[in-house]
């Protein structure tokens, strides 16, 4: 059976993880080898990892990559404090996957510099370190000594609509500003006693940047200057201060902590600093500080992930709506834009407390060409962040570009620049990659069939990371709201749709467009002319983040 998988991935066809997950745990032949996650926050998580036995070492280094995919999933989802193994000490080939997977992941390892399958123990132990846990630890048990750990059972609120409409009416007495960044820019909202006064937007690239204060200055100087801009229509001659700001960051947050530190957006953080970097990352952590400036005194600065920024936005407009529905089997979003963000607001109206870092999930164990390219690459299907095959190349703006030079290179010319076999798209003298993505999404409205396979294929591959979604968080809902810039063409979404379909049939998109605009300041949004709900629905959704108990 292993052979088969490998033919098709070294022909280049994609090897989807649930594929695998499914075939190797009804092999007769394999064996069981039951994972447990600690996390850093909550209850035990058991999963099952079911290993085919391998006949010869090409064979071999297949098993090893699903083995270490599975638990990289499960880290780069859940994080946490330990990991345990339950296995057959008699077990010859089970024990070396063991060996070679410490190794691998850089357990024990003296700082937080692996890369690789190590970028999620880097995670993990930044998390333990904020919470006041010992380094994350492996643990190897005896197979006989396994006893399942039920999951927990999930407490609905029914008040969260209620909640959430309260949220809507405070926010109508306050100043406040909105904040989405993201990769190639950075979105702001600001309202007046519930009026939406003024939107802002900053094209950068935030992975060019060589400091902590290159990243916290731009949203800073931004902020102020749609304060000073409100402060002139508003109130000319007085100053005008916030009553509390939110900020949709594109990194792990939890409870306001920006921990994670493994995204590409800080590549040039890493470059520069090496052993330094978690010194210097942990500047970003005091954005809070930064800010305070800009507020009145006793101010709340609340920051969170960009993925759970869109899912509270999602709900909170679904409360807003004339008939509201009971938001009891909590809600997912994802933006699809630069990146994926994903995020998950559970039934009781809580985050939890998880990284959710859905765009380094690996989805394919195949595309064996594309997978031995450098990933700077745009026609690889590897992250730049880890150098592992990552969503981020099957979902978002890296994937429209990989899948563009795919089925027709026509649709890059004049935007992709080559130096030592290196293809790229070109961010120097001038940042293309917005108008590239702005390009292809166009070719779709127009009806170009290789632009429109772009994000049928796009749809496809959403699909296939909600199944990974489902095995590892099991959520109650089967609907998905989408956020981004790919939102913005009625086409692309309707072919993202249909992709979607044919990766999981159950699965339900809902556009977060203009329909999605119930809240007072989500439909002033919606009825201006220098934005779309797509483009700014975070940065209104960070405004009512602010406010909200």
């Amino acid at each position: 059976m292993i052979s088969e998988w490998i033919e098709k991935a070294s022909a280049g066809e994609a090897v989807w993880m649930s594929d695998l997950r499914a075939a190797f745990s009804e092999d007769p032949g394999a064996v069981l080898l039951p994972v447990r996650l600690h996390p850093v926050r909550g209850g035990l998580l058991d999963l099952p990892c079911y290993l085919p036995r391998w006949q010869n070492p090409e064979e071999r280094r297949f098993v090893e990559e699903y083995f270490f995919a599975f638990v990289y999933n499960l880290l780069s989802v859940c994080s946490g404090q330990s990991l345990s193994f339950f296995a057959d000490p008699g077990d010859r080939q089970t024990a070396e996957l063991l060996e070679t997977f410490s190794r691998a992941f850089g357990i024990g390892a003296e700082n937080r510099q692996r890369r690789g399958y190590g970028k999620v123990i880097n995670i993990a132990e930044r998390l333990c370190a904020a919470e006041g846990l010992p380094p994350f630890s492996v643990s190897v048990l005896p197979v006989e000594t396994y006893v399942p750990a039920g999951r927990p059972a999930r407490d609905p609120s029914a008040d969260l609509p209620e909640r959430l409409q309260r949220c809507c009416r405070d926010a109508g007495d306050r100043i406040l500003c909105g904040v989405d960044i993201g990769g190639t820019d950075i979105k702001l909202a600001l309202s007046v006693k519930g009026r939406l006064v003024c939107l802002g937007e900053y094209d950068w690239n935030p992975a060019a940047c060589t400091s902590a204060e290159e990243i916290l200055n731009p949203v800073y100087e931004q902020i102020d200057l749609l304060r000073r801009s409100a402060e002139k229509l508003c109130s000319p001659g007085e100053p005008l201060l916030f009553n509390a700001i939110g900020i949709s960051f594109p990194d792990i947050v939890i409870e306001d902590r920006i921990l994670g530190g493994e995204t590409p957006k800080t590549d040039g953080l890493r470059r520069r600093f090496g052993a330094d970097y978690d010194r210097e990352f942990a500047k970003i952590g005091r954005l809070d500080e930064r800010l305070r400036p800009l507020c009145r005194p006793g101010a709340e600065i609340r920051i969170l992930n960009d993925g759970n920024m869109a899912a509270f936005t999602a709900a909170m407009e679904l409360a807003a709506d004339a008939e509201p529905p009971s938001l009891r089997n909590g809600l997912i979003a994802h933006s699809l834009g630069t990146d994926l963000g994903t995020g998950w607001l559970l039934p009781d109206g809580s985050v939890p407390p998880l990284p959710l870092e859905c765009y380094d999930l690996i989805l394919d164990l195949g595309s064996r060409p594309a997978m031995a390219l450098p990933p700077e690459d745009l026609r690889a299907v590897r992250n730049r962040n880890s150098g592992l095959p990552g969503a981020r190349r099957y979902l978002g703006q890296a994937a429209a570009f990989r899948l563009a030079q795919e089925l027709d290179p026509e649709m890059l010319a004049g935007f992709t620049a080559e130096e030592d076999g290196c293809l790229t798209v070109r961010t120097e003298p001038e940042d293309l990659r917005k108008p590239c993505l702005e390009h292809l999404m166009q070719l779709a409205d127009r009806g170009r069939p290789e632009a429109r396979e772009i994000f049928r294929r796009i749809g496809f591959h959403l699909g296939m990371l909600s199944r990974e979604m489902d095995f590892l968080l099991r959520p109650e809902t089967d609907e998905r709201y989408l956020y981004g810039r790919f939102v913005k063409s009625e086409t692309c979404f309707r072919l993202i749709r249909d992709g979607c379909r044919e990766g999981m049939r159950e699965l339900k998109l809902v556009a977060a467009d203009e329909n999605l605009a119930h809240s007072p300041l989500m439909k002033a949004l919606s009825a201006r002319r220098d934005g779309t709900v797509a483009q700014f629905g975070q940065a209104v959704g960070a405004l009512y983040w602010a406010v909200f108990r």
